[in-house]
């Protein structure tokens, strides 16, 4: 699609992402490429999330998008870097992995 990640951040109940795309693609159809790839990536590798989302939806239905110009691009990968100092680590874990005490 040409679109480059400049800056990410996932935390706990959400994502931030600063890219850069050509005009062409509409944001709604990269959120659309973006959740579903993920979804089906994240349940391929950790099968305890395929089997709480089976037939279900993985990622909330809305998003957040805004385009740079007023804010520049520097802005918000400083915001984004911030964020990531500030929000607890996240990290998916497979159940599996503990062993019951």
């Amino acid at each position: 699609m040409g679109v480059e990640i400049l800056k990410g951040v996932v935390a706990k109940e959400h994502v931030h992402l600063l890219v850069s795309m050509p005009p062409q693609v509409s944001v709604s159809k990269l959120v659309q490429k973006l959740k579903g790839k993920t979804s089906y990536k994240l349940q391929r590798e950790y099968r305890s999330l395929q089997k709480a989302y089976w037939g279900q939806r993985m990622w909330a239905r809305g998003y957040f998008a805004c385009s740079t110009g007023n804010v520049s691009d520097e802005m918000i990968a400083a915001y984004i870097e911030q964020h990531s100092e500030t929000e607890e680590q996240f990290k998916v874990v497979d159940p599996g992995d503990f062993e019951s005490s």
